[in-house]
């Protein structure tokens, strides 16, 4: 559908998206390059795209073929130059929600990750807290802490709870596919005992957050190696591994794990007591 005419020119409603597009893509690439020597060559590369389209409108057939030439050698210059700031283009292109739509990952695959690093670090006698998000931001808690902002993977997750590293204290808080900060502080629960159970600071934070946002939190005991999984202000105590799994792929989900593992873990006990409830007695 045209819009209007401009000269010889026509203008159409995909070419208005075509140039929105680019334009998005060339200020995300700017961004990422802003305070940096690429930004200069970028520049560069601009006044010469600009020269050429200059150019060819005007007919200069010399000066557009040179022009032409010079951007076609830059192409491979780009890519050598440009590496580092092409990843970060590619990587914020990578974790846009309306990319992110489109690309789904193995959920059990994903909880089995993070549940293993859990387990590799109860073999450690070490502690964690990890929080997950679901729906709501929790961008004032990840500020509390260091940003991080890398691809999951059961290593580092390991690495960011070894009690000889700076960043094990506090929570670790990861987005879909991505840890987002470590050494988190988090709101505590007033719920201080559960039945006959004190709960220590790691345990009243992940209820704690849990009351406040959509999350997921996932706790590993230091002192007794258990695992407890807080969400929607309910928290459970004492899982199997498989049942961390379970509930894990559940809260991402809403579909449960099959696997014949999951079937024959026990079921556990749930702590659903309200938090002021809990409190007042």
């Amino acid at each position: 559908m045209e819009l209007f005419h401009f000269g010889f020119l026509t203008v159409t409603w995909m070419d208005v998206i075509d140039v929105l597009l680019v334009t998005f893509l060339f200020y995300r690439l700017y961004v990422a390059m802003r305070g940096t020597i690429a930004a200069q060559i970028f520049l560069g590369l601009l006044i010469v795209i600009a020269g050429s389209l200059v150019a060819r409108v005007a007919d200069m057939k010399a000066l557009s073929w040179l022009l032409k030439t010079l951007t076609d050698i830059w192409v491979i210059a780009l890519i050598v130059l440009f590496q580092p700031e092409l990843r970060r283009l590619l990587l914020f292109l990578g974790r846009n929600p309306v990319v992110k739509f489109f690309i789904r990952f193995d959920v059990h695959e994903y909880a089995d990750l993070i549940i293993g690093a859990l387990e590799e670090l109860r073999q450690k006698g070490e502690g964690a807290l990890i929080v997950i998000i679901r729906t709501t931001d929790i961008k004032l808690f990840v500020d509390t802490g260091l940003p991080i902002r890398a691809l999951i993977s059961k290593e580092l997750l390991v690495s960011l709870f070894n009690r000889k590293g700076p960043l094990h204290d506090g929570a670790v808080v990861i987005k879909d596919r991505y840890i987002e900060a470590a050494r988190c502080t988090l709101p505590l629960s007033p719920v201080e005992r559960i039945g006959r159970k004190m709960l220590g600071t790691r345990h009243r934070a992940a209820l704690g957050i849990s009351e406040q946002a959509d999350v997921v939190a996932l706790v590993l005991s230091e002192e007794t190696g258990q695992f407890s999984f807080a969400q929607s202000g309910r928290l459970a105590m004492d899982l199997s591994a498989e049942e961390m799994k379970t509930r894990l792929a559940q809260s991402i989900t809403g579909v449960a794990n099959t696997s014949p593992a999951a079937q024959t873990a026990k079921v556990s006990r749930d702590y659903a007591l309200e938090a002021r409830e809990a409190f007042d007695r």
